[in-house]
């Protein structure tokens, strides 16, 4: 795995932690990142509402297919779920 380099405050309940604690943490933190920073979880967490065609997109085929369009719509927004 080849984390990012990005800048990361660990908040613990120890007082201290060691040098391998805190190489574990991270290595935690970098694959949890790695999972949910994916595409597949953008386009999960994400739906187009197309105003042009009153139209929520919500499937999950049919919003990647918008997002990587290179000419976009006026009036087709994403919207997030959350």
């Amino acid at each position: 795995m080849n984390p990012r380099n990005r800048d990361l405050l660990v908040l613990t309940k120890k007082e201290k932690l060691n040098q391998q604690e805190l190489e574990q943490e991270i290595a935690l933190l970098n694959d949890l990142f790695f999972r949910v920073e994916s595409s597949e979880a953008y386009f999960i967490a994400n739906e187009v509402i197309d105003v042009n065609r009153y139209k929520l997109i919500t499937k999950l085929h049919k919003v990647k297919q918008i997002l990587k369009e290179q000419n976009h719509k006026p009036f087709v927004f994403i919207s997030n779920k959350n």
